[in-house]
Formats: C-alpha cells, structure tokens, sequence
C-alpha cells in the first residue's frame, strides 16, 4: 500500500463526510493494556506446552511487553498478576518498566490458585479463609501504591458444583462484606474493576456469573468500583454489545479483558471468530462518547483496555502483536460510521438504512489508514513483520524453557 492507496481511502471518506485526521488522532490516542502473564506458558486443564524463550521473571516479561510496544506504540503499561509477579522491591520493577518506556498497570490478585480456595475465597463459608483471600486483595492494593498502579482488576472464580453445596444466599452477603472491606482501603484516584463469569471453574452456580450481579455489587459499593467486561466470559448468543450499551449508561463501564471465543471463554485471540462482534462493541462505546450527558461521556473516555488471552499453542510475542493489531483494525473501521446518518435512519425508523450506516464502515477496508497512522506515530507500517525481521525472538532462546505465566 503506497500514497495512492490512502489519497483513494482519504477521498472515500471525505465523500462520506469523515474527519480523517480527527479519526487518526483517536487512533493514536488508544492505548491497550498487554498481560504479563499473556507471555508465559499456558495451557488448558490437560496440558501446559512448554516454549523456548519464555520469560523466567517479571522483568523478562516486561521486556517482551517492551517489544510489542516498540512495534505498535500503543501497549505503554502492562498488568501485573500477584503472587505470579510478587517480588521483592516493587520500586525496582518499576524502574525496569520505566526503562523499558513502560508502566505498570492493573493489579490482579490471585484468588483460584491456592489449595485453601477448593470451595471459595471471598465467598467461603470458613471465615479464615475469607480472611486469607481478603488480605491478599488488600496487599495487592497495597502493591498498586507502589506500582503506581490506579486499577484493581478482580476476577473471582468462587462458585459451586452441585445443589445444596453452599447457602447461595448467604454467599452473596459475604461476598459484599469482603468487597466493602477491600473498597474501603482504595485511594482515591483508584478503581475496582469486578469481573464476572457465566461458568467455570464452578459448574452449578458462579458467585458472580453476569454483568448483572457484577453491577449490582459495584453499585453497592460505590463511584469507585466498576463492571469488568471479559468478552469470552458469555453464555453462547449473549448480546456483548447490549451489555456495553447498559453499563456505559450506568456509568459503570471500567473496563475490558479482550479475547476471543468460539464455544466457552476460549482466550483466543482477539477478533479471530467473530471480529463483528468486536467493531460493533466500539460502535457502542464510540456512540456513547458522543453523548449529551457528561457522566455517560466521561465513562466512555475512561475505558481500561486490555488484552486477557491465553497463547497456549502461539508464539507469546507475536500472538500478542497479532491481538493489538485485530483491536486497532476494528476499533478504525468503527471511527469510520457516520452517526448522523445512523442517526438519521433511526429517526425515521428506517431500518436497512440504520443497519447499513453501521455495516457499511466495518466493510472497509482500514490498511491504508492505519499504514498512515503507523507513519506518523514512528512506528513500523507493519508491526509483525518488523518484530519478525529483528533478531529479539532469537535472542531470547538463551533463556531455555521453563517460564510460566504462574
């Protein structure tokens, strides 16, 4: 793609009455939040398939994040999972993440993996134990001061397996009891990001198994806490868009952990089964940013974007370089939607009309822009092939297996 290429694509836009220079600013202004443990081994309950050149420490992790954002300069800060990144001088890892030209970003605390959590963490009916899951959540507050860290991202994987096992009732209130606590030692620039999800690792009930019952625990608690939407966590079916559309009216919309699913929370790859899904997900949000009321507006704006996926078969950089680059195409095409006439159509209720506004920008075809993009920002036009073409995959095999993402 050369010059020609994108003067055709500048023209067919302003024929449509697209600001392309204000869609390219938007597109530099995205920043997507890449996991440490995203370059780590991984697998599924079978199987952990070990690779060559993984990182053995949270400072090599950080120096592969450093690669992906070398070649897309939109992944500055990278989220931290405790204990797998515990270490010992949380000053000196962020003086290595500032080295790297990087930030660390949100704290997930670690509440699935301990032998103590069989039958729950914040929800156990064991006060100990509660106690225990608890205390980690602060200490990792705790560690977001020091990170300098404004986020607390809690996926909580408490549930149960069969009927009568637990009071579900009485779960919900100690899970509140705990999340209270927790709320109440945030600063004030902090946020909780609660996640939710439908199944798994419990198969009868899931303590928080929907956006709802995430919603209704952040509405308890406060301004300061907020939905998590992971876009594999739905049942088969499940509108994510109307999901999005809801919380960003609520003003409760923190954040997203994006991946990719075909059957259950698959963590493929972003955009790689259903990349509509994706490009109407930022139509919602980029519809909302255009809105009258200033909270909906402003909930819009402080999205945290970050990428949750788990490379099990995939080299870990490149499938991270591959994500970054499925969000950043299908968050331009939907910059590409004239809202007044979706607008338009929708007044009149005319319905092709309204559904072709938004479809017609997701047929485009986004290279040229984000070639252009790419060039102004000072980065490679093509991020894989320039992370491919440079000696870093090779250097790190020194390294030799056995990293892990725990």
């Amino acid at each position: 793609m050369g010059i020609s290429a994108y003067t055709f694509f500048e023209q067919q836009q302003a024929d449509r009455g697209i600001d392309l220079e204000q869609v390219k600013q938007q597109i530099k202004a995205l920043k997507i939040e890449t996991p440490s443990w995203g370059y780590g081994d991984s697998g599924t309950r079978f199987k952990v398939f070990q690779q060559v050149g993984v990182p053995r420490n949270p400072f090599e992790k950080l120096e592969d994040a450093a690669q992906v954002h070398r070649v897309t300069g939109a992944c500055p800060s990278v989220a931290l999972h405790i204990p797998w990144d515990k270490v010992e001088d949380y000053d000196q890892l962020r003086r290595h993440a500032d080295s790297l030209g990087l930030t660390l970003g949100a704290i997930n605390p670690n509440l699935f993996q301990e032998d103590v959590y069989i039958f729950g963490s914040l929800c156990n009916s064991n006060e100990t134990i509660r106690r225990q899951a608890v205390n980690h959540t602060l200490e990792c507050v705790d560690i977001a001061r020091a990170t300098g860290s404004s986020l607390i991202s809690l996926w909580l994987a408490d549930g149960t397996n069969y009927p009568g096992q637990d009071n579900i009732r009485e779960r919900k209130h100690r899970l509140l009891s705990s999340l209270q606590e927790i709320y109440q030692a945030l600063d004030p620039h902090m946020r909780l990001l609660i996640e939710y999800k439908f199944f798994e690792p419990a198969f009868y009930h899931t303590d928080l198994g929907d956006w709802g019952m995430a919603y209704n625990m952040a509405l308890k608690l406060g301004n300061q806490a907020q939905v998590l939407v992971d876009t594999g966590h739905h049942a088969q079916g499940t509108n994510v868009e109307q999901i999005v559309a809801y919380l960003l009216d609520e003003q409760k919309l923190g954040g997203f952990h994006f991946n990719s699913r075909k059957y259950a929370d698959d963590d493929l790859i972003v955009g790689s089964t259903n990349p509509y899904e994706l490009f109407l997900i930022f139509y919602q949000i980029l519809d909302a940013s255009q809105a009258t009321d200033a909270g909906v507006h402003q909930t819009a704006a402080n999205i945290a974007y970050m990428i949750d996926q788990s490379h099990c078969i995939e080299p870990k950089i490149p499938a991270m370089i591959r994500s970054i680059l499925n969000v950043q195409t299908q968050f331009a095409k939907a910059l590409l939607i004239d809202f007044s006439a979706v607008k338009r159509a929708q007044e009149r209720q005319d319905v092709l009309a309204a559904e072709n506004a938004v479809r017609e920008a997701f047929e485009f075809d986004v290279t040229p822009l984000l070639r252009a993009v790419r060039e102004e920002m000072g980065v490679p036009v093509d991020p894989m092939r320039a992370y491919l073409q440079s000696d870093y995959g090779q250097r790190i095999l020194a390294r030799g297996k056995g990293g892990a993402s725990w």
